[in-house]
């Protein structure tokens, strides 16, 4: 009588690992695991967006601050130097602050001219201070656009993942409970998704907060630049001239 050799498992197990791909993934995926699938391109997809977008204009606007902050300095002629600002981008910041300057020093310019209450009540000084905050703090919202964004993905991505991988492991387990069997062939499948998973809440969140704390730095050096140009508006149309 002969004993039977057990039959070799590699076969088996690289059938198993074949299990493990995104492929056979999405084949099994039930709702839970395609709700947190898309969930995750999503936000994924989001982030870049503005990742890429944010990076752009950042680009543009810092390359861009000395030269529109230097013709409007350089220019003998306020008039022209408007006029200038005028032709700038629709979305330049700093062209936009300095015409506000100009609009609110024309506007009480007209008030005390015509002798009203606006002129009464606040000072060329105060008025014109008054524009800048509001101009500052506009183009600064405007540059933090989608900086919340990112930090929610940065920081819930990681979390939705967690979610798809407790549920493969669930899958796992239960796979296990049904069949008594735990080897490679049985959870290799539910073992995938769960990895797979991981992966895609890491590789969402990672680039998001890299971006955010970009962005931060990048902004501060930016709004920096917007409080020192508005003081020297200030200082310009309150004074005539240019404090230095």
């Amino acid at each position: 009588m002969f004993l039977q050799t057990p039959a070799p498992t590699g076969n088996t197990n690289s059938e198993a690992m074949k299990q493990m791909g995104f492929a056979n993934l999405a084949e099994n995926f039930d709702a839970l695991g395609w709700i947190v699938f898309v969930v995750l391109v999503v936000l994924s997809l989001l982030s870049w967006y503005f990742i890429i977008a944010n990076t752009i204009r950042n680009f543009v606007v810092s390359s861009r601050a000395n030269k529109v902050i230097d013709a409007f300095w350089g220019n003998p002629s306020t008039q022209d130097a408007i006029r200038e600002l005028e032709a700038q981008p629709k979305g330049e910041p700093f062209s936009k602050i300095a015409l506000d300057a100009a609009a609110a020093v024309a506007h009480h310019q007209q008030a005390v001219a015509e002798n009203n209450g606006l002129a009464q009540s606040l000072s060329r000084s105060e008025f014109l201070d008054r524009a800048l905050r509001q101009a500052v703090a506009r183009e600064t919202l405007r540059m933090e656009t989608g900086l919340t964004l990112l930090a929610t993905v940065g920081s819930a991505a990681v979390y939705v993942g967690l979610l798809g991988t407790v549920w493969g492991i669930y899958h796992a387990l239960i796979r296990i409970a049904a069949t008594g069997n735990a080897s490679m062939s049985a959870v290799a499948g539910p073992v995938g998704e769960a990895l797979i998973m991981t992966a895609i809440g890491l590789f969402t969140a990672i680039p998001a907060v890299f971006a955010f704390n970009a962005f931060n730095r990048s902004n501060r050096v930016i709004f920096a630049r917007f409080d020192e140009f508005a003081h020297d508006l200030h200082d310009f149309f309150a004074t005539g001239s240019r404090v230095k």
